[in-house]
């Protein structure tokens, strides 16, 4: 049995618990079922079955569980693991699609645009979980001149299909963001550091949108108001985690945030041109009324 065909089996497998829970019987016949539509042999035994979802938490990080009482199967995933899970499987799922359909150009058309540095992500990655020191050099797009860094890489943040390392710069002892499109020369040491207990990624970006973190920001509040049609893209894929509906009708959606205005949060708005007004608060609403009449200045208006 080929490495695809146990992949297979088991994104078939979590595909199927997804839903919500079931027995091993019920199991066994998705199993033949979705064997016929891949044309392999998924079927297992109980045996098999059980080394599956040993496989399946080592590969996914996803614990499938047996109730005793119900003598059922249910995924059982920490709700801090459960977004990750879900990108992974998302990935492996595309992957088995292209490798099933074959030629897939005429069908399936990718964007052409690809993120530069994705050769250090998994070097980056082997460094943040084994907490070692990394040294590279760092090309800031406003600068001429690159730099020499060292720092201790804590963690890999992605945004607007760029990837991004937050790293301690050991220059300054701040903690930062470096493109990886922007480094080059990158070296994993054998040093070691140790990272803060009380550091935690998640919520140093919790109020933020994008990958600026001002250290003297707080979170405001922030109302928007767009037309209904945008609005219900506004809806099926939110703005930020804090994103509140707070109107609904015919004529405009409306949305509360709680976020910092950094300038990352400015090009968003910006990129809705006349399908967003800011409502609140007074000072957003004059900084993108200046950055639309400068634009509009460019142009002799």
């Amino acid at each position: 049995m080929s490495k695809r065909e146990y992949i297979l089996r088991y994104l078939t497998i979590i595909k199927f618990l997804r839903k919500g829970e079931a027995t091993f019987e019920q199991l066994k016949v998705y199993l033949k079922s979705e064997s016929e539509f891949y044309g392999y042999t998924l079927s297992i035994s109980k045996r098999t079955f059980q080394r599956d979802l040993s496989e399946i938490l080592t590969l996914f990080n996803i614990d499938i569980q047996y109730n005793f009482s119900r003598k059922v199967y249910f995924i059982s995933v920490e709700e801090e693991d459960f977004d990750l899970s879900n990108r992974m499987l998302e990935a492996f799922d595309l992957f088995n699609t292209l490798n099933t359909a074959g030629k897939l150009s005429q069908y399936i058309l990718f964007e052409k645009r690809k993120p530069q540095g994705m050769e250090h992500f998994y070097g980056l990655l082997h460094a943040i979980k084994n907490r070692f020191i990394i040294r590279f050099t760092y090309h800031k797009f406003w600068e001429d001149d690159p730099t020499q860094r060292i720092a201790e890489p804590y963690s890999l943040k992605e945004s607007q299909g760029r990837w991004y390392v937050l790293a301690k710069d050991q220059n300054d002892n701040k903690v930062k963001t470096f493109g990886l499109d922007r480094i080059s020369g990158l070296e994993i040491t054998k040093q070691k550091f140790e990272l803060a207990k009380n550091f935690d990624a998640n919520k140093l970006f919790s109020n933020c949108f994008g990958i600026i973190c001002p250290e003297d920001s707080k979170p405001e509040e922030i109302i928007l108001s767009f037309d209904s049609v945008q609005g219900k893209y506004i809806k099926s894929f939110p703005l930020h985690q804090s994103q509140q509906i707070v109107k609904d009708d015919n004529d405009e959606v409306r949305i509360r945030l709680k976020l910092c205005i950094t300038f990352d949060f400015l090009m968003e708005l910006l990129s809705y041109g006349n399908l967003v007004k800011v409502v609140s608060p007074t000072k957003l609403k004059t900084k993108i009324r200046k950055m639309h009449f400068d634009a509009l200045k460019q142009y002799g208006v």
